[in-house]
């Protein structure tokens, strides 16, 4: 393709890109093909000789679009947003077309250094301990997911309970040592994948009971502890949660924190979709305590304009997670990493090679700046309280969990298979989309909103489809 065709075709994309943002709302939110519907439209086998770029966008058109599930769409209202923005993407195109592999400073410097800076802005931004600032002895990364910051935090409390031996498999480690991790029975998965990943064992993970909030018990926590320690067992890592998934519950970092500090246990914090809420002051609330944290993260390709994937992670000492994940072969050996002065990013995380991704990040703050991201947030926060007190104000339906931010969990008094039904006509209607949990073992519908381009009359609209689904 030559410079002159990338131009071209590069205008079409973005043109359709803008139409596709323009018309999003013309779409069923929740794609309404059937399984392999859209395969069997797509040749079996590659093609001998290249195609026509127009071809391929028409089929971008014709065959993927309407097998899409829209998550930008203003009715989407499962699971939990997953925000883009106009300066996002164009960050995202640019990093693609730069091609930037940021593994070492020294493979790309701004790449680096730039990332630092983001990530010092959002200490400033959000209010974080000043422990997360890279002046300081910790710092801030940019990770693919939370489950990868999950996974990272544990390796780094791993290595600091076990005074890690390089030459000892992590098995023979835990063997040696009967690592015992903990978060509440509302925890994200992804707490479980990592105990399994870094070979503690999903049998050494302890479940703790959650309150009539679905806040994790911190009195339940320091009994199971002191029980582990009894056993002979080694107590090394506490994930807390701000904003479970199944209900937004947020966990008392500041009493878990201190059981965390007393037995001298890694407490990280996952902030996944709810630590973007501390942009705005009045909701700094959800982050008490979090000065006794080592590690926290949270994920502004979730509610902060950022497309996926963004997760800002952040430890109050980044030698022992340098240390957990550190391997220098002879071909990555260059004099800056030498001379100790800069960060090697390769060393914070799993994979050595890393994208540019503080570019998008860098673009979005610069675009809508504080107060622009906080009228988001402050929108869709209000936006939630209001379809709750609507949910309360029906004596069909009732409040399955607190609000304390943007998203309601609700159900109809009527069961699980009401409540089943409803969810299934409002989905196949293609009008909106919502997801479910379940809460006391009670069937629950989740009503998330966050996308950049809901408004009122979105939600109005999803509150009367509810209503009427109901009758």
């Amino acid at each position: 393709m030559s410079p002159e065709e990338f131009r071209r075709w590069g205008y079409a994309v973005v043109d359709a890109i803008a139409e596709y943002q323009q018309n999003i709302e013309k779409f069923p939110v929740l794609s309404q093909v059937s399984p392999g519907e859209i395969r069997a439209q797509l040749p079996p086998h590659p093609p001998e000789t290249g195609e026509s770029f127009a071809q391929i966008l028409q089929d971008v058109q014709e065959i993927l679009i309407p097998g899409l599930t829209h998550w930008q769409s203003p009715n989407f209202f499962a699971f939990f947003p997953s925000n883009n923005s106009a300066p996002s993407i164009l960050a995202e195109l640019l990093s693609a077309g730069l091609g930037v592999q940021g593994m070492l400073w020294a493979t790309s410097p701004a790449c680096t250094e730039l990332e630092t800076l983001i990530l010092d802005w959002l200490v400033e931004m959000l209010d974080l301990p000043p422990q997360f600032k890279s002046s300081s002895s910790g710092g801030g990364v940019i990770q693919d997911t939370a489950s990868s910051a999950t996974l990272c935090a544990l390796l780094a409390a791993r290595e600091r309970a076990t005074d890690f031996d390089s030459n000892r498999q992590g098995l023979e480690q835990n063997s040696a040592h009967k690592l015992i991790a903990y978060t509440s029975t509302q925890a994200h998965s992804s707490v479980e994948k990592a105990v399994k990943i870094a070979g503690l064992g999903v049998e050494n993970l302890r479940l703790i009971s959650v309150a009539e909030n679905y806040a994790m018990q911190a009195d339940i926590l320091a009994e199971q502890i002191e029980a582990d320690i009894q056993a002979g067992l080694t107590p090394c890592f506490v994930t807390a949660t701000i904003g479970t998934t199944s209900s937004q519950a947020i966990d008392p970092v500041r009493k878990i924190g201190e059981i965390c500090q007393k037995y001298r246990l890694w407490l990280h914090i996952d902030a996944a979709m709810s630590g973007t809420a501390a942009l705005c002051p009045e909701y700094r609330f959800i982050h008490d305590g979090l000065e006794l944290a080592d590690s926290y993260c949270f994920n502004p390709h979730k509610w902060m304009l950022v497309n996926f994937d963004c997760d800002c992670f952040y430890v109050a000492d980044r030698s022992i997670l340098i240390r957990s994940l550190s391997v220098l072969p002879e071909y990555l050996k260059n004099q800056a990493t030498a001379s100790g002065a800069v960060f090697d990013y390769r060393d914070w995380h799993i994979p050595l090679g890393r994208r540019f991704r503080s570019l998008k990040l860098w673009f979005v703050i610069r675009h809508y700046g504080i107060e622009g991201l906080q009228f988001y947030v402050r929108k869709h926060i209000g936006l939630a309280q209001e379809f709750a007190q609507w949910v309360q104000d029906d004596s069909r339906f009732e409040l399955a969990a607190p609000v304390p931010l943007n998203l309601v969990c609700f159900r109809h008094q009527g069961g699980d298979a009401v409540n089943q039904k409803i969810l299934e006509k409002l989905n196949q209607s293609g009008e909106i989309y919502l997801s479910h949990t379940k809460l006391d073992d009670r069937f629950t519908l989740r009503m998330s909103i966050g996308q950049a381009q809901t408004n009122r009359n979105h939600v109005q609209k999803a509150w009367q489809l509810i209503q009427a689904a109901a009758e």
